[in-house]
């Protein structure tokens, strides 16, 4: 695999957690909290809405950007337990109001679904990202149906494992922020700390707060963090340096470009900002 660092596992480095992110809707924006539940299903709160898409009955995702990059535009929290959808006006609804479909249609110019159990079977649509970095967004890119959520028990719209972290060393030396890789735990490396060192953790359990996690895979990138977020404009570096520098087979489909790391859980527990993250030996 190209892209392994010389790291072995930081016994003696500290990290800690620097933020927390959950996204009630899948794909979009989410919010940031002082800290998560985690357990099999993933973090609590985390993608457990997810729209529709009425006449392909594919799970929307900005992955595939052509159809779905405005779900962007839109914010959801999950304050005292009750989604709210923010709009690009300004406005916001509640995730349950009677209307929230026809809304969310004529939003996105598709006639959609706002669903909070998990089809059998769910899938979404993943274009190839760097086709569509060269040919544009808006370009018809052939790619993978993808069957969401196999690691990830109960409801959730999570992609490939319940959750998702990623070091503030690599997003540095990538130069985004970190919400653009939607990440679950942001965790905080020292200076020097090598970027992807995530690689390195695969198949180790991670110690954070009253949580154990066991590390699954590098997180294959797709077109998503290079796409508008909200107010933020696009950033191509988001996926061409990772595409350059680090690049993983992940799951069978050749070299990917990779930053992050996927989790399962194998403990529950609650996760605070601030709490240190510790990698163990391979379990």
């Amino acid at each position: 695999m190209e892209g392994s660092t010389a790291f072995s596992g930081p016994a003696e480095v500290d990290m800690r957690v620097q933020s927390l992110l959950r996204y009630p809707v899948k794909s979009m924006l989410g919010e940031t909290v002082p800290s998560l539940f985690v357990d099999e299903h993933g973090a609590e709160g985390d993608r457990r809405l997810a729209l529709l898409d009425a006449t392909t009955g594919h799970v929307a995702s900005a992955k595939n950007a052509r159809l779905w990059r405005g779900l962007l535009k839109c914010t959801a929290n999950g304050e005292a337990g009750r989604v709210k959808i923010g709009l690009p006006d300004g406005t916001s609804v509640a995730a349950d109001d009677p209307g929230i479909d026809d809304l969310l249609s004529r939003l996105m110019g598709r006639a959609v679904r706002l669903i909070a159990q998990r089809p059998h079977g769910a899938t979404l649509v993943r274009p190839d990202p760097e086709k569509l970095l060269e040919l544009g967004l808006d370009a018809e890119v052939s790619g993978r149906i993808l069957e969401i959520a196999q690691a990830t028990p109960g409801d959730a719209f999570t992609d490939e494992a319940p959750l998702h972290a990623i070091t503030t060393a690599t997003l540095e030396h990538i130069g985004v922020e970190a919400l653009r890789y939607r990440p679950n735990v942001v965790i905080k490396t020292p200076p020097g700390h090598p970027p992807y060192a995530e690689n390195d953790w695969v198949g180790r359990e991670i110690a954070v707060g009253d949580a154990l996690l066991r590390v699954l895979t590098a997180t294959s990138r797709c077109v998503v963090p290079t796409l508008e977020h909200g107010p933020l404009p696009r950033a191509p570096q988001a996926l061409r340096t990772p595409a350059a520098e680090n690049r993983w087979d992940t799951g069978g489909h050749g070299a990917q470009p990779c930053a992050g790391a996927y989790l399962a859980v194998v403990a529950e527990g609650v996760i605070h900002v601030g709490d240190r993250v510790t990698i163990g030996a391979v379990a």
